[in-house]
């Protein structure tokens, strides 16, 4: 292995456990690898305001958000790719028009997240994001998500702009759709160049789909013990699983 000089790791059911929370084990470790000079990178498909109650006590110098998107270096915005207005509005319109007027959708835009859905603020996304019908939204969306299950209606969805690439959530049954080049490998990629930092000196956790782009790019990628099997499939290692602290374990006994 060569010398760590960053390490990458997804937020959900990866470096958090699966109610969402942090260990102090886990932050512990996080901070004996900056003390030594290795940097570390959340690499999610969270928005930035979904991920600032962890990087609060993390302190994390890379930021990859939105599934690569939006890349922060030391909270400064130096990457930023998604939809236009009016590509937003034509992918947003084709939601409802194929999963009907009921359709769940959330959307990130560079500094805000929206929901369609008025619940009780107790429930899912309701401390975290802003309510909009989204039938005329008015801004660009970074990326947007919505609850269907059917690859075909999907690609449909997709159609609706060129350059639109949709992924599967292994754990809820929603889609996220975004530019085709927004990838969390090619997140990685524009840190490498950015930092003259070879691939080969990163490590990067993961556990689903979007995740094996990014454990395939760095030099070592080592998948969850509760990722799915497309994972496992790829990674170089597996590691015990989030609610075992898995990345805290791997990187305490290989890497410090």
């Amino acid at each position: 292995m060569e010398q760590i000089k960053i390490i990458f790791a997804d937020l959900d059911l990866t470096l958090l456990h699966s109610d969402g929370t942090l260990s102090d084990y886990t932050v512990s470790v996080l901070n004996q690898c900056r003390q030594k000079g290795i940097l570390i990178g959340f690499c999610t498909s969270r928005g930035i305001t979904r991920v600032e109650e962890y990087a609060d006590k993390i302190h994390p110098e890379i930021k990859i958000c939105n599934a690569g998107a939006t890349i922060y270096f030391n909270d400064k915005l130096i990457h930023s790719q998604g939809f236009s207005v009016k590509e937003t509005q034509a992918l947003l319109n084709q939601t409802y028009k194929v999963l009907g007027s009921n359709a769940e959708i959330t959307v990130d835009t560079a500094d805000d997240f929206f929901w369609n859905k008025k619940e009780d603020k107790s429930t899912r996304y309701g401390n975290e994001a802003k309510y909009d019908d989204l039938k005329n939204f008015p801004y660009p969306a970074i990326k947007f998500c919505a609850a269907l299950t059917d690859e075909k209606k999907a690609k449909e969805i997709a159609s609706a702009v060129n350059d639109c690439c949709y992924v599967a959530f292994s754990d809820i049954p929603w889609y996220k759709f975004s530019p085709a080049s927004s990838t969390k490998e090619n997140g990685i990629k524009f840190i490498s160049e950015y930092l003259n930092i070879s691939l080969a000196q990163m490590i990067s956790f993961g556990d689903d789909f979007t995740d094996i782009g990014m454990l395939k790019t760095t030099g070592m990628g080592i998948a969850m013990e509760n990722a799915i099997a497309q994972v496992k499939n790829i990674a170089t290692e597996i590691t015990l699983s989030c609610d075992n602290d898995g990345v805290a374990y791997y990187i305490e006994k290989n890497i410090l």
